[in-house]
């Protein structure tokens, strides 16, 4: 009897879950673990050395990081997110300027999923995966906007991008432009090796060295129609509900990134307590049994688990709010906006008084460049302030005075 041979026809394998969906939460948040890990043995000299992370970026890529979002049957990890957000928590918590590039990166890599049709979206997210692209830019609003012409074969980008994160390692670039004609917004991707792109970075920023952040001068860059992704504009006559969510998904990663810098603050601190005791300065006095101590570490706790238990409640309005697609009104982005600025603002209270209490309770000896500490405290101010918690604020209290709808504000670094 001869061997049967395979047949000359293709017979397509049926798509299972497991090839929808990819590896479960548990998998990549223990990936992530294994990463931050990784990165905290070095985490002070290289945040001290300054250099742009592209060793940081290839750490990523080769833990799978960066396709995380991407739909298995897309080549990514097929993660949802609610992963993606414990992830860049997990790497916060280790390197905080590693965590912003990362959560720029699903940022800007995810949004052509609102901004423009499924198919472009599908194919984007391909080669995104295929290449293994690392995303840049930002989508927030510029004092002095990019401008995009109209031509007879696309457009042509002109402009300067001030304050973006990841430029400096990014293969991709999405960037805010408005046409020239017509002044509506625009969401653009650029490829960041494209002749007339010009990069230079934030050499003088004191936080988040590490997040490849700086400025992008476009002099007069051809793009093509189908890398206009679509419309920014806050009109609700131009903008869907699910567009909307770009705004608090934006938002809640900022929150997570916070948080994780809250978190790995308090880790080392208290690592450092723990070991280090006999060297402790008069104040506070005394050993880990010490009550100024206790206490100090008791008012941080409250404040970061009182942030995590916020930002957990605005990640499930988000995940919901995605899973409502086309049936989410307004009324109920407005609801998930809300809640995500509390999140946020709660989160920057947290970072930014563990980031600096933690100094003192570790005493003189965090003034040790060595140590690294003060690596917490800079890369939390940086970028609280470019994300204040002020407007945050005041559309917290706008709804809940008068039920006004927070309006659509991109975040200027993810």
């Amino acid at each position: 009897m001869g061997v049967a041979t395979a047949p000359s026809v293709h017979v397509p394998v049926p798509v299972t879950d497991a090839d929808r969906i990819g590896p479960s939460g548990a998998h990549w948040r223990r990936v992530a673990r294994e990463t931050a890990d990784d990165l905290a043995t070095d985490a002070a000299a290289r945040e001290q050395a300054g250099k742009a992370p592209f060793d940081e970026v290839s750490r990523l890529r080769e833990a799978e990081l960066l396709t995380l979002l991407i739909p298995r049957e897309l080549g990514g990890g097929g993660a949802d997110w609610p992963t993606a957000c414990a992830v860049v928590r997990e790497i916060a918590a280790a390197d905080g300027a590693v965590g912003q590039l990362l959560a720029c990166h699903y940022f800007l890599s995810w949004s052509a999923r609102l901004f423009s049709a499924p198919a472009l979206a599908a194919e984007i997210e391909r080669q995104t995966a295929a290449q293994q692209w690392c995303w840049g830019g930002g989508l927030g609003g510029q004092e002095l906007p990019l401008t995009l012409t109209k031509t007879s074969g696309g457009y042509v980008l002109d402009g300067r991008h001030s304050y973006a994160t990841g430029v400096l390692v990014a293969d991709r670039l999405a960037v805010r432009a408005e046409r020239a004609d017509t002044g509506e917004p625009f969401a653009v991707v650029v490829d960041a090796a494209r002749l007339g792109v010009g990069i230079d970075g934030d050499a003088d920023t004191f936080g988040q060295r590490l997040a490849a952040g700086g400025n992008v001068e476009f002099d007069a860059v051809p793009v093509a129609a189908h890398d206009v992704l679509g419309s920014l504009s806050a009109d609700e006559d131009v903008l869907s509900p699910r567009a909307a969510l770009a705004s608090p998904i934006g938002r809640l990663l900022s929150a997570q990134l916070l948080l994780g810098m809250t978190e790995g603050v308090l880790a080392e601190a208290r690592e450092y307590s723990r070991s280090h005791s006999p060297w402790r300065p008069d104040w506070p006095i005394g050993s880990p049994q010490d009550p100024q101590v206790l206490t100090t570490y008791g008012e941080l706790t409250v404040l970061a688990r009182s942030a995590s238990a916020l930002a957990d409640q605005a990640l499930t309005a988000v995940h919901t709010g995605l899973a409502r697609d086309e049936d989410l009104t307004f009324d109920e982005y407005a609801e998930i906006s809300v809640l995500v600025a509390v999140a946020e603002a709660a989160a920057s209270r947290a970072a930014q008084e563990s980031t600096t209490r933690a100094l003192d309770v570790i005493g003189a000896r965090s003034a040790s460049a060595r140590l690294g500490f003060d690596r917490f405290w800079r890369n939390a101010r940086a970028h609280t302030l470019y994300e204040p918690i002020a407007p945050r604020l005041r559309d917290v209290g706008d709804y809940f005075l008068n039920g006004a709808h927070p309006p659509f504000v991109l975040p200027l670094r993810p």
